[in-house]
């Protein structure tokens, strides 16, 4: 017989772990119950399954609304008239149920996929779509009670699909936001079902074990205890569980038989402070012989999470190899409570700055739940779980991940550069959309291609917003390096010429302003502009600015030098190229004084004039004297450079810290036949990223942006940046 709904409802809210619902809640979901036709249909899952997840969240003490959310939705049918009723938390509900739903878009793509390809990907999406974490935490405890109900289920693909989407997405989520009470569980149940030949028998030897293991232990600890005691330590001793999921997992990767895994034998020691945990550590390697290999101070060295206790291995009674773990209560609770998320070194990955503070602020929500205060954490949850990247997806359901702002140009040159130069067109989610239009996490990116490749110079302007990736912008701008001079020169001219006809400086002359942007030629500008590293709008600002500037004065006691007039040259040697190198200012404009003549090779100074550079004397020149007598605050030094030896400039790469990346970007400065004058480099801690400052000798400005662009190319490399 068929248990009405509104008694099921009310047995369900009666449970202990209910007991967070206030009393309107109760009240709205009876009345909607009973309002409701054909209650049996109401229900996503069986009873049993509901109240086990429902005793689930208990344990791990979360709030009001996240346990309404919880039970709304698995209740689809209460949703509309409950939802409404609620007082002051019907927004933070609401969130939580569009939460669990966008989760189901998630599940979906799981199924159509390969099994465990790409899972880090879901992973990502999943927390990109979550606007609020509480989310994720029912989440887990739905798919811990409907594993539990598996159980009772026979083995099929049903129940093996479960255990795959719990192996691929649920359990490295638990392990990664430190939910500790439901990761080993997670982990295990998904294991018996995947591979119940090995967990039957990992569970048969722990089982024949068990009694011959349980005696040694409770003699082990009773030797711990009597040894702390003589010595005057209070002590806490208890022996540490062993999961089967771990026992296999250490298996594979030590290549281990079972008889040669000692920390199956295992004890934790729990003191008060940490000076007492050394105290131990001394009591324990006193009593027993140590293992030297097998000593880590996570106490001195904590591990990049946090993590702290002492390990030790020694041999213990009956020669027996045994695994020690001491540490404070304080370091026990962080442990076992998630604080310490030991997710870097069990899984073997590093992290993103972002997704860390995301995963850190989940933690800080779970804590304050907890002590009842989970409120006061709502309003800064929205300003500070600002997720810098976006998940977008291929019409295959694969995730790609770009940065924030990417568009579908970005995407198509992500998946393959040539996709790119061919892209003419997008859908986004079926739709046809502009190049610039700006994805969000969750999209589906379809991309429309010609024949042949096509790119547009006008994709390199910021401006225009169709690529906000650095690393998409040097693709592009690769395929037009790769053009003839002349046709680059051409497209320059256009795209300038546009832009000064717009300004009205079409008669401006461009020779001046080209030596700002260190091109030797106005050909060479129109090759900066139309390779992107020079903006027409910043041509078109420098020009107002020469128009406006007043003309310069005459200099005092100087009238009869006339500024050097600029050598002709042809080919790629510079119209206005100095020889001098300028200490302490950069490239001013130097030119010879035209009253001692210096030669190569003589004693040399500089002298600012007004208007005109750096006007280089002879250091025993008269004229220069009479002037620094008159104005000493204007003497420079300065230097006989070599023809063609460039200027220096200083760099500054930002890169995901990894291995040989310095020497990957000494070698691309090498074969880019820059020379490294000096070099500083620094990692920034906590953050898996290393900054290196360099001071280069480079040819040229375009010498200079090609280089930049190769390294910013480079594996890890988030910028590369000139400085000053």
């Amino acid at each position: 017989m068929t248990v009405p709904f509104p008694d099921s409802l009310a047995d369900l809210l009666a449970r202990p772990s209910a007991k967070v619902l206030g009393a309107p809640v109760r009240e709205a979901l009876l009345r909607a119950a009973a309002a409701a036709p054909e209650a049996d249909g109401l229900a996503h899952a069986p009873w049993p399954v509901i109240a086990d997840m429902l005793d689930a969240l208990d344990t791990l003490a979360a709030d009001e609304s996240t346990v309404t959310a919880a039970l709304l939705f698995d209740l689809p049918g209460l949703r509309a008239a409950v939802v409404p009723a609620l007082a002051h938390h019907r927004e933070a509900v609401a969130g939580l149920l569009d939460g669990q739903d966008a989760a189901d878009q998630v599940w979906a793509l799981h199924a159509g996929r390969e099994a465990g390809r790409n899972s880090e990907g879901l992973r990502r999406l999943l927390l990109s779509i979550v606007h609020d974490l509480r989310v994720v935490p029912i989440l887990l405890a739905r798919q811990l009670a409907c594993l539990r109900a598996a159980t009772h289920r026979p083995d099929g693909p049903e129940r093996r699909a479960l255990a795959q989407l719990t192996r691929d997405i649920h359990a490295p989520l638990a392990n990664r936001l430190g939910i500790w009470q439901l990761k080993w569980e997670l982990e295990d149940l998904a294991f018996r079902f995947l591979e119940p030949d090995t967990y039957k028998h990992i569970a048969r030897e722990l089982d024949e074990r068990r009694v011959e293991r349980e005696r040694y232990l409770e003699s082990v600890k009773a030797a711990l205890r009597e040894a702390m005691a003589a010595n005057g330590i209070e002590a806490e001793v208890s022996g540490r569980p062993k999961h089967i999921y771990s026992i296999w997992r250490k298996m594979q990767k030590k290549h281990l038989a079972f008889d040669q895994l000692y920390d199956l034998r295992a004890v934790r020691v729990i003191v008060a402070d940490v000076p007492t945990c050394y105290a131990a550590l001394g009591v324990v390697h006193a009593l027993w012989l140590p293992i030297p290999s097998e000593f880590d101070d996570y106490i001195a060295r904590p591990k990049a999470n946090d993590y702290r206790s002492l390990h030790t291995a020694v041999v213990g009674p009956e020669g027996r190899t045994l695994e020690v773990q001491i540490r404070t209560r304080q370091m026990h609770e962080q442990a076992e409570l998630g604080v310490a998320a030991h997710w870097r070194y069990k899984e073997g990955k590093g992290s993103e700055a972002a997704f860390d503070r995301k995963i850190n602020w989940m933690r800080q929500l779970l804590e304050q739940a907890r002590d009842g205060d989970a409120d006061g954490l709502a309003g800064a949850l929205d300003a500070e779980l600002v997720e810098d990247r976006v998940y977008v997806l291929t019409p295959k359901g694969e995730v790609v991940d770009l940065p924030q702002g990417a568009t579908p140009l970005d995407f198509a040159y992500h998946v393959h550069t040539m996709v790119g130069h061919r892209c003419r067109g997008a859908k986004v989610n079926g739709r046809i959309v502009p190049l610039t239009w700006k994805l969000h996490s969750g999209d589906r990116v379809e991309v429309l291609t010609g024949k042949e490749p096509d790119p547009r110079r006008d994709w390199l302007l910021p401006a225009n917003g169709y690529l906000a990736s650095a690393r998409s912008r040097n693709k592009v701008r690769g395929w037009f390096h790769r053009l003839d001079r002349a046709r680059n020169v051409q497209a320059g001219r256009e795209l300038l010429d546009r832009e000064l006809r717009r300004l009205g400086l079409m008669q401006a002359e461009l020779l001046p302003v080209a030596k700002r942007f260190h091109a030797d030629s106005v050909d060479e500008l129109y090759i900066a502009v139309a390779l992107g590293d020079v903006g027409p709008s910043q041509v078109g600002r420098a020009l107002l600015e020469q128009e406006k500037a007043p003309a310069p004065a005459p200099e005092a006691g100087s009238a009869n030098i006339a500024p050097r007039p600029p050598p002709r040259r042809a080919g790629r040697e510079a119209a206005g190229k100095s020889r001098f190198t300028v200490q302490g200012v950069g490239n001013l404009l130097v030119q010879l004084a035209r009253c001692c003549h210096p030669v190569a090779g003589e004693p040399i100074a500089g002298y600012i004039t007004q208007g005109r550079g750096v006007t280089v004397h002879r250091a025993d020149c008269a004229s220069f004297r009479r002037m620094t007598a008159v104005h000493p605050e204007r003497v420079l030094p300065v230097e006989w450079g070599q023809a063609g030896g460039g200027y220096e400039v200083d760099v500054q790469i930002t890169a995901a810290d990894r291995k040989w990346l310095l020497k990957d970007v000494t070698n691309l400065i090498a074969q880019a036949d820059a020379h490294v004058l000096d070099i500083h480099s620094e990692a920034l801690r906590d953050s898996g990223r290393a900054r290196f400052r360099l001071r280069l000798r480079v040819a040229d400005y375009g010498q200079l942006s090609m280089l930049l662009g190769k390294l910013d190319a480079l594996p890890g490399v988030e910028d590369a940046v000139r400085l000053g």
